[in-house]
């Protein structure tokens, strides 16, 4: 969530305009906001009025009733009476001015950062870095899901039958596998000093409110409407809410936590090739990597994820691409979002396994998350995340990249994890 003092400071001007490159016509919205802002502030200020004045009448009774001015003191305390009836319908709109007020801030997305660029969708996404070259075979390469049936490594129809589609089973070495992966993933992590988490499945609407899943993504959550709980999207969710409503006692931190979590996707409107196979599933294995900062730490920290994300493909010998998403492709909490995506040998196309991004204050306001600072005043932290990695678009990619005639040969990095060096 945007913060009221930075739509106060110019009017709105500097976030209209920010939000011009997500094509998000802020103007409508920001002018409610100044609107309803100014009646709020000028309800607040009769409050206090009405407290100094009920405050000085009290002094005043107690002074009255010592000179024995009871009728004096009684008209002083009817008074009192009709101002408190007067501070509690202002209290009930004051309250109101200000719920109004938060859920129109709640509408407005991030405002991009100074190096993303306008732009519509993903046409308008730059490469920022490319690494690797694509595999060649000198035999028919086959995608992932015909290598998957031809090992019993993911059976996508018992999937369906148990549950429907987007809920693959992962069996014998492709089960083996995906753990591997999950391991190799939570260790690279703690090597690169996260501390590792196991989160809640379910969030409450409160934590999903906090990092800006709601109410911007409430028709992609699962939800179980009897607990009003959510099934988590990513670990994003529980572990940043980790640190909601808590202030870091000083201005020397760096928080960063790893978890690995199922992920839960409702992937409405998906269809077509792109959700064959692992490509688009509704269940999926994901280690998460998090990081709370100190504002001035912001850049570093990027770019030690994105170095982070950047070591474990090329461990795994996977070329791949980085894009800076445009503003109208950048998530709505975000400020700033790197994708990494990795070539498909076999489909020809590029799959997005990481999305990396910084959040600056937007989730840690939601949050109320803060930090002292020399002064001991609080001051909102910034938030990072990024998927180190999501398993399912990996899974494919290495399938098919590192296929041979007979089987699939496991990434060296992974073999201490497998206990098998090829299938």
């Amino acid at each position: 969530m945007l913060e009221i003092q930075d739509i106060r400071k110019d009017k709105g001007e500097r976030i209209i305009e920010g939000l011009k490159k997500r094509h998000f016509d802020a103007e409508p919205i920001v002018q409610e906001i100044l609107d309803l802002d100014s009646k709020w502030r000028e309800s607040k200020g009769n409050l206090e009025e009405i407290a100094a004045e009920m405050n000085q009448i009290s002094k005043q009774i107690g002074l009255l009733f010592r000179e024995g001015k009871q009728e004096e003191a009684n008209e002083a305390k009817a008074m009192t009476g009709q101002l408190k009836s007067s501070e509690a319908e202002l209290k009930v709109k004051v309250d109101e001015l200000e719920a109004t007020i938060q859920d129109l801030m709640y509408l407005l997305p991030n405002v991009p950062n100074e190096l993303v660029k306008a732009g519509k969708s993903e046409l308008d996404n730059e490469t920022t870095e490319e690494f690797g070259n694509a595999p060649s075979f000198d035999f028919d390469a086959i995608p992932h899901w015909e290598i998957a049936a031809k090992h019993n490594l993911i059976d996508f129809e018992l999937g369906v039958k148990i549950t429907g589609a987007g809920f693959p089973v992962y069996r014998g070495k492709g089960a083996q596998l995906q753990r591997a992966m999950i391991n190799f993933f939570l260790a690279e992590a703690a090597k690169a000093g996260y501390e590792e988490v196991i989160p809640p499945l379910f969030v409450n609407e409160d934590s999903a409110i906090a990092t800006g899943q709601l109410p911007d993504k409430e028709g992609q959550m699962y939800h179980d409407e009897r607990d009003d709980l959510y099934m988590i999207p990513t670990a994003e969710v529980p572990i940043t809410n980790m640190y909601r409503n808590v202030i870091i006692p000083n201005e020397d931190f760096s928080v960063k936590l790893t978890g690995y979590t199922p992920c839960f996707r409702r992937e409405a409107g998906s269809y077509g090739s792109d959700v064959r196979g692992l490509n688009r599933l509704h269940q999926f294995d994901k280690v998460e990597i998090v990081r709370i900062e100190h504002p001035n730490n912001t850049d570093a920290a990027l770019e030690e994820m994105m170095n982070h994300v950047k070591g474990l493909l090329e461990k795994l010998g996977l070329q791949y691409r980085i894009l800076r998403l445009c503003g109208g492709d950048t998530g709505f909490t975000a400020a700033m979002t790197y994708d990494f995506e990795v070539y498909s040998a076999a489909q020809d196309k590029w799959l997005e396994v990481s999305s990396v991004s910084r959040f600056d204050t937007f989730q840690a306001n939601r949050l109320k998350l803060r930090f002292k600072n020399a002064d001991k005043k609080t001051k909102l932290c910034h938030t990072l995340n990024g998927s180190a990695l999501a398993l399912p678009r990996i899974v494919a990619a290495m399938l098919e990249n590192h296929q041979t005639k007979d089987g699939v040969t496991i990434p060296e990095c992974l073999h201490p994890y497998t206990g098998f060096k090829s299938i």
